[in-house]
């Protein structure tokens, strides 16, 4: 693992981390494909030291990882604008983490029932009125016909980086370079 250039950015409490990856929605999985970077958007679950996201048990996707299972998952949110006389030092407030690692596909269908619970209570928290039966994984098909596969991605490097929002020079609509020199 190379050494972040911006240190200074460099988040590294656990418990910060864990949050961010708890509240975020969505993530961007890097596959490789051959010689040929692939980048899915996707909804995921961060539970038990472990990122988990589901989708369709077949396709490009699902190829690729048959083949390589070495995964980039990058999660980020913007926290803000921030303002500057000087327009090349106009920036973005931010918080990303990136976690390495293999990703698998989860055959346990005990586990796989447990995830998708976790994920339905962090999109959609307190919608349902009984927990997700194990059945419904076991027969759930799409309208395209594959079934529902969970995948988890072991984390082998976990790097967060944070620039942070300066809430006095936060630019908001009307916001003039006048109010700010």
């Amino acid at each position: 693992m190379s050494v972040m250039r911006q240190s200074m950015m460099e988040v590294t409490d656990k418990e910060k981390i864990n949050q961010f990856l708890h509240h975020t929605h969505i993530g961007h999985l890097g596959l490789v494909d051959a010689d040929a970077p692939y980048v899915i958007p996707l909804n995921y679950v961060w539970f038990g030291n472990h990122l988990y996201f589901h989708g369709a048990s077949e396709g490009r996707k699902t190829r690729i990882i048959s083949k390589n299972n070495q995964v980039c998952f990058t999660v980020s949110e913007e926290l803000g604008i921030m303002s500057n006389p000087i327009p090349a030092k106009v920036d973005t407030a931010y918080m990303c983490v990136m976690i390495f690692g293999n990703v698998t596909l989860l055959e346990d269908i005990d586990k796989s029932r447990d995830v998708m619970q976790a994920m339905l209570h962090k999109y959609v928290p307190g919608y349902y009125e009984k927990p997700l039966a194990k059945s419904h994984l076991e027969r759930y098909v799409s309208t395209l016909g594959s079934k529902t596969a969970i995948y988890k991605i072991t984390p082998t490097a976990i790097t967060a980086k944070e620039n942070k929002l300066d809430e006095n020079v936060r630019f908001t609509p009307g916001r003039t370079i006048r109010m700010d020199m």
